[in-house]
């Protein structure tokens, strides 16, 4: 199969990472006392990715005929058991004018869709919610 995009991430020094000929930020881990506050880090990069994938997921899904917004909220926990970390995640599905079952059948469709969600939807530490819409 074709693939229908393609990027590649390269972190090297610790404190960059970069797509080759394309975005290039400040990375620091928020574990580190003098970790520099205006870099982003990998939970950061997470929760951005998961966000912009399920509401581009479900705008496809409502055909841009309503507005929808998706929040994201990643933690980092000590991995039970250890060693190292594992990420707690959650992700919140709202869309305008839409009632709690048609919402809920917007997440579960989504969430089924959206190439992020299929990387991710097994592990444990993984939730999907809907919440009621605000606007931004």
């Amino acid at each position: 199969m074709t693939a229908k995009y393609r990027t590649e991430a390269i972190n090297g020094r610790g404190d960059r990472s970069r797509i080759p000929g394309g975005l290039d930020v400040a990375v620091a881990s928020p574990l580190k006392a003098d970790a520099d506050p205006s870099a982003t880090n990998p939970e950061q990069l997470l929760a951005l990715a998961w966000a912009t994938c399920r509401n581009g997921t479900a705008q496809v899904l409502v055909a841009e005929r309503r507005r929808t917004a998706v929040r994201v909220e990643v933690e980092l926990h000590p991995s039970e058991p250890g060693p190292g970390y594992e990420f707690h995640v959650d992700a919140y599905l709202s869309a305008e004018g839409l009632s709690g079952a048609d919402a809920q059948d917007l997440l579960e469709r989504a969430h089924a869709r959206c190439p992020v969600s299929k990387l991710i939807r097994e592990a444990a530490t993984v939730g999907v919610h809907t919440e009621e819409y605000a606007a931004a």
